[in-house]
């Protein structure tokens, strides 16, 4: 006798899909207290028992979607995380392209010339970027094999998120200044205007 399968909604981990009294738990669910738990995103899926299984309860288990991550593009806005500063560039792992997250990994460069609109010739990279910070860039080209052309050059682009070096999150006072809300040190940022 084939199994009966009734395919649900869209479910992500944490979701409620059942009581544990009527059903059990499958593949990509799991039961605390009482409650069957989706352990993953995707497809939620309820599966009759065969005749001869001796529990009656369905079966609810999840279908993972298949991971279709974002790729940059030229003009996509992307968020990245810095991983090297040095004098001419900084190097950054992209991790979402919008708001979808990628699947695989990009690297992107932020060039001197393309960190800011005005004064270029002024930038000093070690001023605009440290490692751990999280940016907010546009991608500009496809630049070489190894890294997509990305620019922080408009006012919404730039640091969005740094960690200071006693461990706080900073917070943005200007457009070239972030300050520890613990210590009160000022770091100087290539600041992402916040509310654009």
């Amino acid at each position: 006798m084939a199994l009966q399968e009734r395919e649900e909604g869209l479910v992500t981990p944490g979701d409620v899909l059942g009581k544990a009294a009527e059903v059990r738990a499958g593949k990509g669910a799991y039961e605390h207290s009482g409650l069957i738990y989706a352990s993953i995103t995707g497809r939620s899926l309820t599966v009759s028992p065969s005749a001869e299984s001796p529990d009656q309860r369905p079966t609810l288990e999840v279908m993972g979607l298949k991971a279709h991550g974002a790729v940059p593009e030229p003009g996509s806005i992307v968020i990245a995380r810095v991983t090297k500063v040095m004098s001419r560039m900084a190097s950054v792992d992209i991790m979402c392209v919008g708001f979808k997250s990628v699947s695989e990994k990009f690297t992107g460069t932020i060039r001197q010339q393309d960190v800011r609109a005005t004064e270029i010739d002024k930038v000093d990279m070690h001023l605009s970027f440290r490692p751990g910070d999280t940016v907010r860039a546009i991608v500009l080209s496809l630049g070489d094999a190894r890294a997509y052309y990305l620019s922080t050059a408009k006012n919404e682009l730039g640091v969005i998120s740094a960690m200071s070096s006693a461990g706080e999150t900073l917070v943005p006072i200007s457009w070239t200044e972030m300050q520890c809300p613990l210590t009160g040190q000022i770091e100087q940022r290539k600041v992402a205007k916040v509310g654009s």
